[in-house]
């Protein structure tokens, strides 16, 4: 029994952490080297693979020298603290992952906070040391005195660290002396993560985590607590509100390398699968049946940004996707409820609207991403900032924001940052480059990140993480310019185009079919202008040489996901189809807009 280690990896986006895991898994034996070459096996969604980024907590295990070690992969960004929060509680100690160069961001904070909060054991691991510009041992002070302001125990501070390089595959306790394996990193968690706790008494597990089987249904996953689970054994399912209910479970699984194992019992410590129960949600109990005793419920933090969504009602609906009614999306949301913790959803009684409340744009958006990607058709309104009120004042969500850039935008970006009400903390060189830390409202992040990196042609790296509510900050500049808006139905041509190039910049492509009140581009001067760019040239005899010069469009701005919920005003929607992402007014029919504007 002895011979587990539970411990979860905290580390910020891109630092290596995936790759990390896989390096981990070979070194377990559990693929050959030649298998999935080139291929995260941990980041195992499209969406992950595309951005880089984790975004849902995964579970693996490998066996080395007689333990088995099990891991738990978190997500870097504090978009997805849900996630964070509730796998910390299976996990022993922490694999604390640095970038050599960048040294612990904004995010690693966040998680870590969680983690020494919950009294977990870190173990520090340098990575990326073979870069050229790498500096290890600043890195390794940032990292001690960051612990320090987060209240550390003396224990906790006191922490071994291994350096090495994930990507080349080794990991070594000086970095200046590389070798062929990562085995001294396994020794140090084998060595220093203490091992699970054995709780004789009742049966006892609190659900962290979920898995979604079309064959079973919903698995309930989390840890042990105390005494024994067994296969067939009845238990009580204790909920949230202490209401309890009783279940049988059918199967038990624990986690073998990348897939599961069947199993008879399980003892405390060890994380394991249950399928057979119904009715379950995040952070309910499994109990003993004649002596039920719930343990503590996770806290969430709560969500600060909330977005409508609403059925797909342009000229264009039905088209593209494949599920487009209230019923498709509403019961999709309530299957996302099911995993997500930190989202909420209200439906609005009287029409096909859905206030869904998240942790930022990117919880939002990954969650659009995904529906769009099953086929869904859907329509999302401007992110809002969800207010308080605290002690009788209006308070709003405040975030920390890094920036790192190249110094001669650092000018630039600051002026850019201060005019959306954020106040500058510190500004360090890093090599070659300026890190600056604001304080900045919720509202002013939505839409920065754009700006942002054209001021640093693409070079600026930002990165926020929530912080508080503090009372209202003013009122923060939005965009001036208004929206190019098409004036009627049907096909986008060049010749048209290309004579109102100089009104603004558009954001579709000759040819492209168009509705009436899709927002086409963006104007030049503030307020809507009304375009006509389905007009065709008129054939005429005229054959004189120079009378048909050939039309030279400009290419079109393309948004992505994120850049078009970040940029649009609050009377347009974003309308998403698993082909197209395009932005409409709310009310198509210019004459209504303008009727509606007057009433307002």
């Amino acid at each position: 029994m002895q011979n587990i280690r539970n411990i979860a990896i905290i580390a910020h986006v891109d630092h290596g952490k995936t790759t990390l895991v896989d390096k981990m898994l070979l070194a377990g034996h559990l693929f050959r080297e030649n298998e999935n070459v080139g291929e995260l096996i941990m980041d195992n969604n499209d969406l992950e693979r595309e951005r880089g980024i984790t975004i849902l907590a995964k579970n693996v295990s490998i066996k080395y020298n007689g333990y088995k070690i099990n891991i738990i992969d978190t997500p870097g960004h504090a978009d997805f603290g849900g996630e964070v929060e509730r796998v910390l509680n299976m996990a022993d100690g922490v694999l604390l992952l640095v970038d050599a160069f960048e040294g612990a961001m904004p995010q690693t904070r966040f998680v870590l906070q969680k983690a020494l909060q919950i009294g977990l054991k870190p173990i520090v691991v340098i990575n990326k040391v073979d870069k050229p510009n790498c500096r290890p041992d600043e890195v390794h002070e940032m990292i001690f005195d960051l612990m320090f302001n987060l209240d550390a125990t003396e224990d906790q501070l006191n922490f071994p660290v291994i350096y090495g390089s994930a990507k080349q595959g080794w990991m070594s306790e000086d970095w200046q002396k590389p070798n062929d394996n990562i085995f001294p990193l396994l020794d140090a968690i084998i060595k220093y993560i203490p091992a699970p706790q054995r709780l004789e008494g009742t049966a006892q597990m609190l659900i962290t985590s979920l898995d979604y089987s079309s064959y079973v249904g919903r698995i309930a996953v989390g840890r042990v607590h105390r005494g024994t689970l067994n296969e067939g054994m009845d238990v009580a399912l204790v909920k949230r509100d202490r209401t309890i209910q009783k279940a049988k479970i059918k199967e038990l699984y624990t986690f073998t390398g990348l897939g599961r194992t069947r199993i008879q019992s399980v003892d405390s410590g060890d994380i394991c699968a249950i399928m057979g129960i119904d009715g379950f949600e995040i952070g309910d109990t499994i109990a003993d049946i004649l002596n039920p005793e719930p343990l503590a419920p996770i806290d969430i933090d709560e969500p600060t940004m909330s977005m409508v969504f609403t059925i797909n009602d342009s000229p264009f609906f039905g088209k593209e996707g494949k599920f487009i009614t209230s019923r498709h999306i509403h019961e999709r949301l309530m299957r996302e409820l099911d995993k997500n913790l930190a989202l909420r959803v209200a439906k609005s009684p009287d029409s096909d609207l859905w206030n869904v409340y998240g942790r930022g744009v990117l919880h939002l958006s990954v969650l659009i991403e995904t529906m769009r990607r099953e086929g869904y058709e859907l329509q999302v309104g401007q992110p809002q900032v969800i207010f308080k009120e605290i002690d009788g004042l209006r308070c709003e969500p405040i975030e920390q924001l890094t920036i790192n850039t190249p110094e001669e935008c650092s000018g630039k970006i600051i002026e850019m940052v201060a005019s959306r009400k954020g106040e500058m903390l510190s500004m360090e060189v890093v090599s070659d480059r300026i890190q600056i830390e604001f304080n900045i409202p919720s509202r002013g992040i939505i839409g920065l990140r754009n700006n942002v990196l054209t001021v640093s042609a693409g070079e600026a790296i930002m990165t926020h993480r929530f912080l508080e509510y503090q009372p209202y900050k003013g009122d923060i500049e939005k965009r001036h310019n208004g929206s190019l808006v098409a004036m009627e139905t049907g096909t986008a041509f060049a010749y048209s185009m290309d004579k109102l190039q100089e009104r603004g910049k558009f954001f579709i492509f000759p040819q492209e079919n168009i509705y009436e009140g899709q927002v086409v581009g963006e104007s030049n001067k503030e307020g809507d202008i009304v375009i006509n760019v389905t007009k065709s040239k008129k054939l005429t005899n005229v054959r004189a040489s120079g009378s048909d010069d050939k039309a030279r469009i400009i290419p079109p701005i393309v948004f992505s996901l994120e850049e078009a919920l970040e940029y649009i005003k609050e009377d347009e929607y974003v309308e998403v189809t698993p082909t197209k992402i395009r932005i409409r007014k709310i009310i198509l029919d210019e004459n209504m807009r303008k009727k509606a504007g007057k009433r307002n």
